[in-house]
């Protein structure tokens, strides 16, 4: 086993790294005159930095952790979420981004509305809220606090806590989006490399890849299981993980924020198709390392401490701090990002509404301030996490009882015209009611064992139901509730007609079309 320690040259890595990472906060702040420049980096960001971010936004030091841990313990069939998430990011590129620039809206609560009424707008955003402080704020704090506690195992975890929520707080409150973006595209280079360099020296320890296959039964490297499947099920891998990927990708305010920043449509479907294409290498620098683990580390009993394993015990002194700032970098990313859409959240879908006399200024002031009692709470409740035990794991499966009502609502509201605020409203609450009453059952052993990913299918289902049914049975939705705001064969014609026109090799229709073929080829390789 390897030795948990860093010399003085990773120290002076991180520490440099810390700097710069607040140093440029700090710099960007100068550069703010309104809401929107705060808050959407004054809608100008280009492609390449709108892909690197989404990337390094969802690839965080959770998920680095996660993955090597699920393959070493359950197999490969954990990037079943990445895959998908590329092509769900083809479906998004095509049809849902033009719709949400055209909307100007800052938040994803504020395109409900503007789609609707209030009500969904209040519902959608005091649900994103809870997700992002509750669970993924606190716990990616909580998860990054476990990792260097084996690091620093005489130092409390609060402390070290506290730590990166001050860091990532601090140039978040100062900068931004435009600085979280920056960042992130820093982040996303370190922990892409820290990642390969890691992967590359975890097969040169095993040797050959029949060590590995002699170490791990082969349903184990498959992305298809069977029925009876206790972790992913082939049948909910069709139903269930389409509607968590298409929630987190498609209508998550913390994702989004960066898609409402781009320049122009272009640049924001190509950043999502970018981020897609970089989700793909994740199996061979994050899910593969896991499964080599097996080799050299048998006998592990946490499969959570796979990776910092690999990390401590693959890299020399100088090479390890630039890996372990990378990796600090993911749970940064994941920190900024949630933050700062937080913050939008409460100043553009509350504060502004309560007060529209409030000037850019001041709602800027609003945001720095919502961001810092954010950065505050989920650091006090991270601490907290420890005490709920596995029901605290239990919870990293509520995605599939919140994320089936708010993708049918965005989806009829987008595809369907006749979809109207009170169907809307009637799905978000069904919704809400059932999955309550489903999470309830499961937790107290009720009724019978469903795998979270049918319940997910199911309540998507009922919603979708539901909303159809009140909208039939109720008027029409006004026109100023349609317009650009749904998608039609006409609109996209005339959307393609006024865009400039590009090399064929560079047209978002081809990049997408073949980032589907590079993505059928990675699942056929590994079904």
């Amino acid at each position: 086993m390897p030795r948990f320690h860093l010399d003085p040259i990773d120290w002076t890595l991180i520490g440099l790294y810390a700097l710069f990472i607040v140093g440029k906060g700090l710099w960007w702040s100068r550069r703010h005159n309104t809401a929107t420049d705060y808050f959407l980096a004054g809608r100008a960001m280009t492609w390449p930095l709108i892909g690197a971010s989404l990337y390094a936004s969802n690839i965080s030091s959770t998920t680095m952790v996660g993955l090597a841990g699920a393959a070493y313990g359950t197999g490969i069939s954990v990037f079943n979420y990445e895959w998908m998430a590329a092509v769900v990011l083809v479906v998004f590129a095509v049809y849902l981004v033009p719709i949400y620039l055209k909307s100007r809206v800052h938040t994803m609560p504020e395109f409900l509305e503007r789609r609707y009424d209030r009500r969904s707008r209040t519902y959608f955003a005091v649900l994103t809220l809870v997700g992002n402080i509750i669970v993924d704020t606190a716990g990616t704090l909580y998860a990054g606090g476990l990792v260097l506690q084996v690091v620093f195992p005489d130092v409390p975890m609060w402390e070290t806590i506290t730590i990166m929520a001050v860091l990532a707080g601090l140039y978040t409150v100062a900068g931004g989006l435009v600085a979280v973006i920056y960042t992130d595209a820093v982040q996303a280079i370190l922990l892409t490399v820290g990642a390969t360099v890691v992967a590359v020296k975890a097969f040169a320890a095993v040797g050959s890849w029949e060590r590995v296959l002699a170490a791990t039964p082969p349903e184990m490297l498959s992305l298809v299981r069977p029925l009876d499947d206790g972790f992913l099920p082939w049948l909910g891998l069709v139903t269930g993980v389409p509607l968590l990927v298409v929630y987190f990708w498609s209508t998550n305010q913390f994702m989004e924020q960066r898609v409402l920043s781009a320049r122009s449509v272009r640049h924001g479907r190509l950043g999502a198709l970018y981020a897609g294409l970089l989700k793909l290498p994740v199996m061979w620098i994050m899910v593969l390392p896991g499964t080599m683990a097996r080799v050299l580390y048998p006998d592990l009993a946490n499969p959570d401490l796979v990776y910092p394993t690999l990390i401590f015990d693959m890299l020399p002194a100088g090479l390890l701090g630039l890996v372990v700032a990378g990796f600090l970098a993911a749970l940064m990313s994941q920190i900024d990002s949630t933050l700062n859409s937080a913050s939008t959240l409460v100043t553009m879908d509350f504060v502004k509404v309560r007060r529209p006399h409030l000037d850019e200024r001041q709602l800027m002031r609003a945001g720095r301030l919502t961001t810092a009692a954010f950065m505050v709470f989920a650091a006090a409740w991270a601490t907290r996490i420890e005490q709920f035990g596995s029901l605290f794991r239990y919870l990293q499966n509520v995605l599939s009882y919140i994320a089936p009502p708010v993708v049918a609502v965005f989806l009829l509201g987008v595809f369907w015209r006749r979809a109207n605020a009170h169907g809307a409203f009637a799905s978000l609450l069904t919704g809400l009611v059932l999955g309550l009453a489903f999470f309830t059952s499961n937790l107290l052993e009720l009724g019978p064992d469903l795998h979270f990913l049918y319940v997910g299918a199911i309540l998507f289902v009922i919603c979708t139901l539901v909303h159809l049914g009140v909208s039939l049975a109720t008027a029409p939705p006004p026109p100023e509730r349609g317009g650009d705001l749904i998608w039609s064969v006409a609109a996209a014609r005339r959307e393609r007609a006024a865009a400039p026109p590009s090399p064929w090799y560079t047209d978002d229709r081809t990049l997408a079309s073949a980032l589907l073929v590079v993505t059928a080829a990675v699942v056929i390789a590994f079904w």
